[in-house]
């Protein structure tokens, strides 16, 4: 299933044959500590640095149907961040998994994220915008 679009992933969650809890974990890019100059004007132009999770969250499909509305969420906490990253926690006999099942999972997520293991989930810009990110 070809997902390119945030409204795509709320589709495809809420058609899976088991429910969903989507997994939102919010990066921030950043420098990396001992940075040269050329990193610096890189990343002052969009390009390299690091993202570091600085918030989680994980959703049911149709609490957060618009991507504005988890932009507008996110705006309550006073933290600042540049992509989400999305993954999917599928339920079991038609159950859909409590946020108590979905902590290990994010915190499994933030996990891979600090360490560039990023192919695995879906990522989008503040703007909801699809983002094709390179390990690196």
């Amino acid at each position: 299933m070809q997902i390119n679009s945030y409204s795509a992933l709320i589709s495809a969650a809420l058609s899976q044959p088991e429910p969903q809890r989507l997994l939102f974990v919010f990066a921030k890019a950043e420098l990396p500590t001992g940075h040269t100059d050329k990193q610096k004007q890189q990343f002052e132009q969009g390009d390299g640095g690091t993202l570091n999770p600085v918030l989680c969250v994980d959703k049911l499909p149709d609490e957060v149907s618009a991507f504005h509305t988890l932009v507008d969420e996110s705006l309550h906490t006073g933290i600042s961040w540049d992509v989400a990253f999305v993954a999917a926690l599928a339920g079991r006999g038609g159950q859909v998994p409590n946020s108590d099942e979905a902590a290990q999972p994010l915190r499994l997520m933030m996990n891979k994220i600090n360490s560039g293991q990023i192919t695995d989930f879906l990522a989008f810009s503040r703007q909801g915008e699809i983002l094709n990110l390179l390990p690196g």
